[in-house]
């Protein structure tokens, strides 16, 4: 599978019997990988232990389903604009914004914005790490590029000019291909800055 992120939103009705789910009432979550990304599935658990299935889910999680309300009073806008920023990376889809798009993440994490739902290890050597929205239940599947803590400075500040506009995306995915560049041609030698940490980033933000 060539994506490195994915979105997938909550249903609002059992995927299985189709009946909808009821506010604040268990669910099950599951992703299924599929070769254009991952399906998401939301059941009730009742139905999930009885419902037959030929695949095993990428990931699975117990959760409580939160029905959607009215239009809340709306966060401090910093913390707005580094979802929106997630949302619109994952939609473009670009590798070189793989480490700007890990940090966003840990830092929606640290402001209970999002939760980690899922880790997994794949053949490749690759970490994926499942979000989910505490708020409206979107999942995101991303990739851990394991920042070097060499470079953790220069994507929180990549972070920082994009949140104030300062940078623009243009701007900063050439920064972030040529600082690759250089890493690639220096070597290996430099400790991860994800290496012992819990919930894949305590050490980033």
């Amino acid at each position: 599978m060539s994506q490195e992120w994915n979105i997938r939103s909550r249903g609002h009705v059992c995927s299985i019997c189709q009946k909808p789910l009821v506010d604040r009432s268990p669910v099950i979550s599951a992703l299924k990988e599929t070769p254009g990304g991952y399906d998401r599935f939301d059941c009730h658990p009742e139905c999930w232990k009885v419902g037959e299935r030929d695949w095993e889910p990428f990931s699975q999680w117990d959760g409580v389903y939160l029905a959607p309300k009215k239009e809340e009073r709306k966060e401090p806008l910093k913390k707005e604009d580094a979802g929106e920023l997630l949302r619109k990376l994952m939609t473009l889809d670009d590798p070189a914004m793989k480490n700007v798009v890990y940090v966003l993440a840990v830092m929606l994490e640290r402001s209970k914005i999002l939760v980690e739902r899922d880790a997994k290890d794949l053949e490749d050597g690759t970490i994926r790490r499942v979000y989910e929205d505490r708020k409206n239940g979107d999942t995101f599947v991303i990739l851990d590029p394991r920042i070097r803590l060499e470079n953790l400075g220069e994507v929180q500040q990549q972070v920082v000019a994009l949140l104030s506009g300062t940078k623009t995306l243009g701007e900063v995915a050439g920064e972030a291909e040529k600082s690759e560049g250089e890493a690639e041609n220096g070597g290996e030698g430099s400790d991860n800055a994800a290496d012992g940490a819990d919930s894949g980033g305590d050490n980033l933000v």
